[in-house]
């Protein structure tokens, strides 16, 4: 055949592919975002989290046998989870992280040994699965995934440390369970030595790269973006750095999601402070919730798109077997090392808490892109799969639809109706009075009466007294806003302070961002 007609077809049939990739992208995304404006068409929708309503619609398509994409491991890992990742990490707080560390660690690393124990355990003794394929299954469902549980918590409101801790707790467990599954994936195929050094050397060597790959990208990028004030190059650098992170991670033999997570740690923590202004922050901000609105949107979807009915009804039994033993894992997990972190560092975490995050672990795609994983010459691999689907769906509807009855239930729902017109009212008061300002300041326009701007003035005036009652009622009817107004105003001293060093670094009248002084001088008046 001539060279270049053999030249031509592969290349007619690469533009065939890409347009065809790109019709089958047309066709997810158009479903995920029809079925974002149900709740807003059927008002009974809206009882239903966006997400998990996602997952419904999928199930449906799938049950008609309309399979929109394929899902692969390498899509789930290297293309939606980094940026899920680091928009979660972006805008969770160290101040916050940082008091609540130590049971977040346990319920990270020792969680997933607890959870892999436990469902391989019951998989074995209840099930009759050989330990090795139980193992494999506990590992796919060991971790708690960030993409779901973020999701979802954010959705329903859920009180700033409850959420930190399951954010936490997600960003940080999915590295371990990737660690345990590669080692442990070994075992049917006779490649893995458990030998206790052997495996905390790999877990010490894969964490210890995911680590210094996201603290060399993470205070570069801080540290390149002082010198410019490019919001579009500053918004771009960091989803670079979110991709790269993790592709340059995964190279060196590292926890790609570790990387991520303290990429977008350090970014956002750090320099977004001390590298970009106000308004480049709040650019960066908005772009990654679009960002993680757009991929969360195309992941739930395709999760429930996937489901094979005729294979999950043959597995019945292992799926029951591995959620009854999951479940009482969690428990054994969330209690167990939530009392021990209450007793060593005073953790204070309530057991309404404590059940919510048990009730709250939820499994997505990081479980079924380990799952996928498997190699393809295990016999038992379509178990595995099959078994892990069950109990993701499993967990994304029963417990997913539950989540908000028993927050309600347990007096743990965040975002209270009067705490947001609250709320409301404060940023309406604040901007009519800038109004105000501009009618009785302003450069007033020669063309306009002055009669009429007094006129404009008595009007928003009068806005602002039935505000200011309105603020009045709310605090005399819940006096508990007292607190919540009084933690609001420390919120905004501390990043008064921080921005105040931020401003000072980018100058050059210091070398480096002072220490935050305030945040132990206002707790301690506490």
């Amino acid at each position: 055949m001539d060279i270049n007609l053999l030249a031509t077809e592969m290349a007619t049939e690469g533009e065939e592919l890409i347009a065809n990739n790109l019709k089958q992208f047309l066709l997810v995304l158009s479903v995920s975002l029809s079925v974002a404006t149900l709740p807003q068409v059927f008002s009974w929708f809206r009882q239903i989290p966006y997400t998990l309503l996602l997952v419904i619609v999928g199930l449906c398509l799938a049950f008609v046998d309309v399979r929109l994409v394929d899902l692969s491991p390498g899509l789930i890992l290297a293309i939606f989870l980094p940026p899920l990742l680091f928009e979660a990490a972006w805008n969770l707080k160290w101040a916050d992280l940082k008091s609540d560390l130590v049971p977040i660690c346990l319920f990270a690393v020792l969680g997933v040994v607890i959870s892999i124990a436990g469902v391989a355990l019951g998989l074995n003794q209840f099930a009759g699965v050989p330990i090795a394929t139980a193992l494999l299954i506990g590992a796919s469902l060991s971790a708690t995934d960030p993409v779901s549980v973020v999701a979802l918590f954010r959705e329903l409101g859920v009180g700033k440390r409850l959420r930190t801790l399951m954010e936490g707790e997600s960003l940080f467990n999915d590295g371990m369970a990737v660690v345990a599954f590669s080692v442990l994936v070994g075992i049917p195929l006779g490649q893995t030595d458990l030998a206790p050094p052997q495996v905390l050397g790999e877990l010490l060597a894969v964490v210890g790269i995911g680590l210094g790959v996201g603290g060399l990208v993470g205070f570069g990028i801080s540290y390149l973006t002082q010198r410019f004030d490019l919001p579009l190059v500053e918004q771009s650098l960091t989803l670079v750095s979110a991709y790269g992170t993790y592709l340059v991670t995964e190279d060196l033999g590292g926890s790609g999601v570790i990387g991520v997570v303290t990429t977008g740690l350090i970014l956002g923590n750090f320099g977004s402070r001390i590298g970009m202004n106000p308004r480049t922050r709040l650019i960066v901000t908005e772009f990654w919730d679009f960002l993680a609105f757009f991929v969360n949107s195309i992941v739930f979807l395709l999760i429930g798109d996937q489901i094979r009915f005729a294979i999950l009804g043959d597995n019945l039994q292992t799926i029951a077997v591995t959620i009854a033993a999951m479940i009482a894992a969690r428990a054994v997990s969330t209690y167990g090392l939530g009392f021990i972190s209450n007793r060593l560092v005073g953790s204070e975490i309530g057991i309404p808490d404590q059940t919510v995050l048990w009730w709250g672990g939820l499994r997505g795609s990081v479980s079924i892109a380990l799952a996928l994983s498997v190699p393809k010459v295990l016999g038992e691999r379509e178990e595995i799969i099959a078994t892990v689907f069950g109990v993701v769906l499993f967990t994304l509807l029963v417990q997913g639809l539950t989540t908000k009855p028993l927050l309600q239930n347990l007096g743990l729902m965040g975002g209270r109706a009067y705490e947001q017109d609250y709320q409301k009212a404060i940023a309406r008061r604040a901007a009519l009075g800038r109004v105000v300002e501009y009618l009785e300041k302003g450069d007033r326009k020669l063309e306009v009466d002055p009669e009429y701007y007094r006129y404009q003035t008595a009007l928003v005036k009068g806005e602002l007294e039935k505000i200011e009652s309105q603020l009045e009622k709310l605090q005399i009817t819940h006096p508990e806003l007292k607190e919540f107004t009084a933690e609001k105003l420390r919120d905004e001293l501390m990043a008064i302070e921080a921005d105040t060093y931020a401003e000072f670094v980018r100058a050059g009248r210091l070398n480096k961002e002072l220490a935050p002084y305030l945040s132990d001088a206002l707790m301690g008046n506490v």
